[in-house]
């Protein structure tokens, strides 16, 4: 749920899925063990909303699948606050101490999904709630979030010590051209930033440490976080096909909707730029492994694309899953992500297009028909999975050729 202006945009209440619990029984049918459920602070605020959630987590857990609890994902809380309230952190807390309280057996929790990209969108690119177009604004947001991580955390350990931090973010790669390479590498360090401060390791020595002062954190907000170390429990890895990107100087060769809104050049998706292609779920499972020696897992696998090639980027996913085990990683899980499938991605959620993208589940006709990638799923969750055949064998799009879309390649070092 995120929000534009003042209205919010409901993934659930558009597919219908809110009100409609026998959804979940055919997420059971897949063998889904573990289900993100959204008991999302914007939604049910106060006592009265959030008993609407009660009869919903005990489905889940009727049907054999462990809730993890997502509090906020994309939003910036219900009317009334925002990243920019100094106490935001301390208002999450609180809900996530009722929500503790109210579900003692709920286990597991990402107090808030991707603080870094929301952050981006909501106070770098302007496009969320509260609307900045500032890097002051944009690490502001990102504190905010992460320390409402570890207030939540601390809230919900209160009432369950053994309670499981799964922290999800984007963490796709930024390569540039020679003149953008330290920008390039800036925009690397940044996208760890959100672990780094919960591992309690953002000191005076982290290479972002004057990045943060420069623009308008103190130092005793950064050093908070070293002192009051919240490490996940599982790194959670969410990783699409244009989360990687590349930086062009030459702003000339590309469309005005490229020019990036942290500087005047390009900023395009590296599948479209780069001969080499993306890095792959693998490589950053692997990276993200050794930086924190926690166990990882992929927590949101998605493609809009046709089936064929939903299943395809799947496979990839699941095959990097399995790669990463016989290289000792504890990769947890993999996690399809939105099974009912997503509205409005195409224009970042800043607008109601009409424009939807099926999950496993297509939800067009009016009720959830299952595609070719909720077997793939049920294949996946019960070891039956086959060999790949016929078309599945064949490389995806982002493998071949015809996706490239930009002549980058030239001066392209970083």
């Amino acid at each position: 749920m995120n929000r534009v202006g003042d209205h919010y945009f409901d993934q659930a209440a558009l597919s219908g899925h809110r009100g409609r619990e026998q959804d979940l029984a055919l997420f059971a049918e897949l063998g889904i063990r573990s289900l993100r459920c959204g008991v999302l602070w914007d939604r049910y605020e106060s006592e009265a909303s959030l008993q609407e959630m009660d009869g919903y987590l005990d489905c889940v857990r009727a049907l054999g699948m462990r809730p993890i609890a997502g509090l906020l994902h994309h939003g910036s809380g219900p009317p009334g606050t925002s990243f920019l309230d100094p106490e935001f952190p301390e208002k999450l807390a609180s809900y996530a101490g009722k929500v503790a309280a109210r579900y003692p057996w709920m286990s597991a929790y990402t107090p808030v999904n991707e603080p870094n990209t929301t952050a981006r969108f909501s106070c770098l690119y302007g496009l969320w709630y509260p609307h900045l177009q500032s890097t002051s604004g944009y690490l502001r947001a990102l504190i905010c979030q992460t320390k409402a991580v570890v207030l939540s955390m601390q809230a919900i350990r209160a009432v369950r010590s053994d309670a499981e931090l799964i922290q999800t973010e984007d963490l796709g790669r930024i390569w540039s051209t020679a003149p953008l390479a330290s920008t390039a590498e800036l925009m690397n360090q940044r996208r760890w930033l959100p672990f780094d401060l919960l591992c309690g390791t953002v000191d005076t020595l982290h290479p972002l440490f004057s990045y943060l002062r420069v623009n308008g954190i103190s130092e005793h907000e950064i050093l908070w976080f070293r002192d009051h170390p919240c490490p996940p429990q599982v790194a959670g890895i969410n990783y699409y096909v244009t989360s990687d990107r590349f930086l062009d100087h030459r702003l000339e060769m590309y469309p005005d909707h490229c020019r990036s809104a942290e500087g005047n050049f390009a900023d395009v998706e590296a599948v479209r730029a780069r001969a080499e292609g993306i890095q792959g779920y693998e490589a950053i499972l692997m990276e993200a492994a050794s930086r924190y020696n926690v166990p990882v897992a992929i927590t949101e696998v998605h493609l809009g694309d046709r089936v064929e090639e939903q299943i395809r980027w799947s496979q990839g996913a699941w095959q990097a899953a399995q790669q990463v085990r016989k290289a000792g990683v504890a990769c947890e899980a993999i996690t399809f992500w939105a099974l009912l499938g997503s509205y409005y991605w195409d224009a970042l959620v800043t607008r109601a297009n009409g424009h939807y993208e099926a999950g496993a589940f297509d939800i067009r006709s009016g009720s959830p028909q299952p595609s070719a990638l909720a077997e793939f799923i049920r294949q996946c969750a019960s070891g039956e999975l086959p060999p790949r055949s016929g078309s599945q064998s064949q490389p995806g799009w982002w493998h071949m050729p015809g996706r490239l879309q930009y002549d980058a390649e030239a001066e392209a070092v970083a």
